[in-house]
């Protein structure tokens, strides 16, 4: 058992799969030798060498261009956007191109392919380097969306999206990339589509994803200290596909249901998972759906305002406790 910080994770990740699988290759802007813009890629051109891991130019479109050309050729490349806003760029391949080839080809074609980026706020970027942006990918079919939490899962889901024969989209949370968790030695591998219960609890679900985990946790534990109010709480990790029988099993017991999101409010994921429980597990709430979520803003860079719009501890313990009349 080993303590990684979440960007050294990324590293052995990728590493893991590089080394069991020689079809693993690896591309994106700075990369290489500078280890990427958030240093998560450092030792890996070291390794490997400049064959596996190449230096892309500063071009969104070339990179998943020649990403999609290796994966429809044999190759199973990693490909990284540094800043998930800049998808849109390259938006035609994520949309049109990546998930529909093995549609329009009747599975003559396969795109397995895995496109990382750095995702989410709390780092000072400004509105067009600090978006949310995971839910602009999970509406496309063809597409599986996932985004770890914290060291251990950002290696057992690079695992299983390298090992996809489907694109997968790959969000590490920028906010994350210093914090730090226990590893287990050896090969980590999960399964995409499954949800974590990282805290069990009798009285209300609470649903987080990437950053919000932590806070969500820690909201949790403060309600139990100050409130009694016992909250489960579940790392979604993959988007696309959706642990649902996780998270309706959840409410089945607490009977209540809060989503924590750093989307802006309109169309965010929750709003997909509140659909669902409505649709499968009405009977079983005692109160409505509620979504804490960034409001529907261009992201703000002073920091007294980004930490202002983002969810907090206090603003999900404050909502959960309202809500509970706790």
């Amino acid at each position: 058992m080993a303590e990684l910080t979440y960007r050294e994770a990324v590293a052995r990740g990728i590493a893991q799969e590089m080394s069991r699988d020689p079809d693993v290759v690896f591309l994106g802007e700075d990369v290489g030798a500078a280890g990427g813009v958030f240093k998560a890629t450092v030792g890996l051109f070291e390794q490997f060498g400049p064959l596996r891991v190449r230096d892309t130019p500063i071009s969104e479109q070339a990179i998943l261009g020649a990403a999609m050309g290796a994966a429809m050729t044999g190759l199973k490349p990693i490909a990284e956007i540094m800043f998930s806003d800049f998808i849109a760029v390259c938006f035609d391949y994520i949309a049109n191109e990546f998930p529909k080839s093995r549609y329009m080809t009747n599975g003559q074609l396969r795109c397995p392919l895995v496109v990382r980026t750095g995702n989410g706020a709390g780092s000072r970027f400004g509105a067009q380097h600090s978006q949310s942006v995971e839910n602009w990918c999970m509406m496309i079919p063809g597409l599986k969306v996932v985004a770890p939490s914290n060291p251990r899962d950002v290696i057992g889901l690079m695992a299983a999206a390298v090992r996809d024969p489907d694109p997968v989209i790959f969000f590490e949370h920028k906010s994350l990339y210093a914090t730090k968790g226990e590893v287990p030695d050896g090969e980590i591998v999960d399964t995409l589509g499954t949800a974590s219960i990282v805290r069990p609890g009798k009285d209300a679900t609470i649903i987080a994803l990437a950053l919000m985990v932590p806070r969500a946790l820690a909201a949790a534990e403060r309600l139990q200290a100050e409130a009694g109010i016992d909250c489960e709480v579940i790392d979604v990790r993959s988007l696309v596909p959706l642990d649902t029988q996780t998270i309706l099993g959840s409410v089945a017991k607490t009977h209540r249901l809060f989503t924590v999101e750093e989307n802006p409010r309109l169309c965010g994921w929750g709003a997909e998972i509140v659909s669902i429980v409505a649709d499968e597990a009405f009977y079983d709430l005692d109160g409505p759906p509620v979504r804490i979520t960034t409001p529907h803003i261009p992201l703000p860079a002073a920091d007294v305002l980004e930490d202002m719009v983002l969810p907090n501890v206090d603003r999900i313990a404050e909502r959960v406790r309202q809500s509970l009349g706790g």
